[in-house]
């Protein structure tokens, strides 16, 4: 019987010596959405993908992917599941159109077919004009959609995207995610990692991970709605100075400027959290004005991943 789930992981765990990157990270994916893995670098994030695709064999823990065990039946699951890494890792000797006709001799795309599917790609992508072009000319943009092209030349049930969108401008980002929102449409699984806020707010799902440990999941919305910090917006004319006053107080967990704003995370069992900060200010003679607001997903990302007694 097929599984709601396109993965499911219990306590998976990934040791290289004395570092522990990944640590009893449980995972449940429902199929036809997109999952998000947010967090820094060195978070765990490509660790995992790398073992969910049988790429790395896991420490401790299982894992099931596509009703599939992995790693043991890792031979089977591969031509299911498309596969796009945080590099350009696709040939730039080659052209675009000899790129993916070489990934879909990989996948033994049937070849009655295999013109046909290249070429409603290379239209999908925005590539036709490119078939020629060496894909090693290629701009940051134009190669992200190439390599997307190729991970999904298949029809994979699920698409493991490793930072795809790290090196492009934000209008690519923006046109690579109606893609993946086309594809999710059409029934495949995406999981995707990122460091991209904004990116993060697209997903259906996401999980926040920090040096190896899933400290929350949920949705976007989920999570921006029990992050349990009071949000206090402040405007200041000299934020600065306002930024030095609030951080003295013993009660704030976090002080964030943007731009002529700052933005204070207080936990939800202080009484009175406005008037703390206004007190604060106004004993340092600092005018300014404050609110409280709601949580952005940055917020959440602060409020889980800071360390006691923090700042930004």
């Amino acid at each position: 019987m097929r599984s709601e789930f396109a993965i499911k992981a219990h306590g998976l765990s990934k040791q290289f010596g004395q570092l522990r990157a990944v640590s009893s990270l449980d995972l449940m994916v429902p199929r036809g959405e997109i999952y998000g893995f947010l967090g820094p670098n060195g978070s765990g994030k490509s660790t995992t993908i790398r073992m969910l695709c049988g790429l790395l064999t896991p420490t401790e823990g299982t894992a099931t992917v596509l009703d599939t065990d992995v790693p043991g039946s890792s031979k089977e699951l591969k031509p299911r599941i498309g596969y796009m890494t945080q590099r350009f890792s696709l040939f730039g000797d080659l052209t675009v159109f000899e790129n993916l006709q070489f990934i879909a001799e990989i996948y033994s795309y049937p070849v009655a077919g295999r013109s046909s599917r290249i070429d409603e790609l290379l239209e999908r992508y925005d590539l036709a004009e490119m078939r020629k072009q060496l894909a090693g000319t290629m701009s940051g943009g134009e190669r992200q959609r190439l390599a997307l092209a190729c991970a999904v030349l298949h029809h994979p049930e699920l698409l493991l995207l490793d930072e795809p969108t790290s090196a492009v401008d934000p209008q690519s980002r923006r046109d690579f995610w109606e893609n993946l929102f086309r594809l999710a449409g059409g029934g495949t699984t995406i999981l995707v990692s990122t460091h991209y806020m904004d990116e993060a707010e697209r997903c259906h799902r996401l999980a926040i991970l920090d040096h190896g440990v899933k400290v929350a999941d949920g949705t976007p919305q989920e999570l921006q709605n029990r992050t349990g910090m009071h949000i206090i917006e402040v405007i200041a004319d000299d934020p600065y100075a306002a930024q030095s006053a609030i951080h003295e107080l013993e009660a704030v967990a976090s002080v964030t400027q943007l731009g002529t704003r700052l933005r204070v995370l207080i936990p939800d069992s202080q009484d009175r959290p406005g008037e703390l900060v206004e007190s604060a200010l106004a004993a340092s003679n600092i005018k300014a004005t404050t609110r409280l607001t709601t949580a952005t997903l940055e917020d959440v990302f602060v409020a889980v991943t800071m360390q006691p007694r923090r700042s930004a």
